[in-house]
Parts: C-alpha cells; structure tokens; sequence
C-alpha cells in the first residue's frame, strides 16, 4: 500500500472513515430536509421560468443520494419542491459520485460541478440540470435584508475574499 503524499491526505483518509460511521438521529436528518426544501422553494421562487418548468413536473419524484443519506423531492403544481413519501417511487435518482466529504467540498470550493450518475426520465433530468446551471442563491441580496444594503454588501466581499483564500490553499484550486 503506497503511503499518502501528503500529511492532508492522510488527515483526510483518516476523518473519511471516521465519517463513514456517523449517523445523525433520524429526527435530525428529517428537521434538516424540510429546512433544505424551504431553502430550495425559496430560491426557486426568486426565478419565475425555473418554477414553470417544475411546474410541468408535477408529482414527478426525484430521489438525491449521497452515501447513506437521500431525500425525495416531489415538484408541486406551483413549480415548487415538496417532501416525497419515503417508499415513493423515484422518476429521476441523482447519486453523488464522490463519497468522501472531503473531496466534494474540494471540488466545490474549487467551483466544480460535484460528479453526479443520474437514472431515470430523461425530460425531468434535463429540467433538473436546467435548474443546477440557471440558478444561484443571491446570499447578498437576503443578507441586505436583514442588516441593509452597506454591511450585507460587506460581508458578501469578506466571504468572497475568505472563498478566495481557500481556493488558493487547497491543491488544485483556482
């Protein structure tokens, strides 16, 4: 077996199986779903066309998985995203490729597209892909709601600046 090539690599062998074992309370997983799916209702409603293509999805199942956590989304007649019941049938599932945590959170702090196999109806997985390259969260603008638009603006470029800095820090950023 050859040795890590670096003491980061190691570390994250080291904390990928200590991950592999943790799971949270099955009260946890379901309290954070539903904030995710008010969290993706509230950015899909910021942008009228995503919602309309949804909407011609409606009750199409689309099943999420990474490792050894799911969540199935069922679209709503409004265009929105709902709760599907756990033994609904999946129309579309979308499997996370990379199974440690490390390495996906590299991959998004370098800005790339996490690997994704998709399974399933062909129309719904173009909507979907659709919805992942159209739509961004404007943290920014729901920030300047809460404290105005002069320190929202500022800690969006604080954050940009810190996003900036782990780029560069970790291999392969940009």
């Amino acid at each position: 077996m050859a040795a890590p090539s670096s003491p980061l690599d190691a570390l994250t062998g080291a904390l990928d199986k200590f991950a592999a074992n943790l799971r949270p309370p099955d009260w946890l997983v379901d309290e954070l779903q539903h904030r995710l799916v008010l969290f993706l209702n509230h950015v899909l409603q910021q942008e009228p066309e995503a919602m309309a293509r949804l909407a011609r999805h409606t009750g199409r199942v689309v099943l999420a998985q990474w490792r050894a956590f799911s969540i199935r989304l069922a679209t709503t007649p409004a265009g929105l995203l709902d709760l599907a019941a756990p033994d609904a049938p999946a129309d579309l599932t979308l499997t996370m490729v990379q199974n440690s945590p490390f390495d996906l959170a590299r991959s998004v702090l370098r800005g790339d597209q996490p690997g994704v196999r998709i399974e399933g109806d062909v129309q719904l997985a173009t909507e979907v892909s659709w919805l992942v390259d159209h739509l961004r969260w404007d943290a920014e603008e729901d920030l300047s709601r809460l404290v105005g638009d002069a320190p929202a603006h500022a800690l969006a470029e604080a954050a940009r600046g810190i996003a900036a800095a782990l780029r560069r820090f970790i291999p392969g950023g940009k």
